[in-house]
């Protein structure tokens, strides 16, 4: 098995994919936890406690709460 490459192995062209990745999921995480934070328990598909829980779950906690956590 190949180890892993540390964050100063990569090129330049892969840090910047990277950090990309990060700021895009980190954005998703935040607008749905402010979403999540403004929103009523009512016009929410489940408890609040669930679905802030289910916001910390990489890209698909985010985009699982825009999608259907919603009324």
């Amino acid at each position: 098995m190949a180890r892993k490459k540390r964050i100063s192995e990569l090129n330049d062209a892969q840090r910047a994919g990277l950090w990309a990745l990060v700021a895009l999921q980190v954005s998703l995480a935040v607008s749905a936890w402010a979403d999540l934070a403004a929103r009523p328990a009512a016009k929410v598909n489940g408890s609040k406690g669930k679905w802030a829980a289910i916001i910390v779950v990489n890209f698909i906690g985010p985009i699982l709460y825009f999608t259907r956590g919603r009324r």
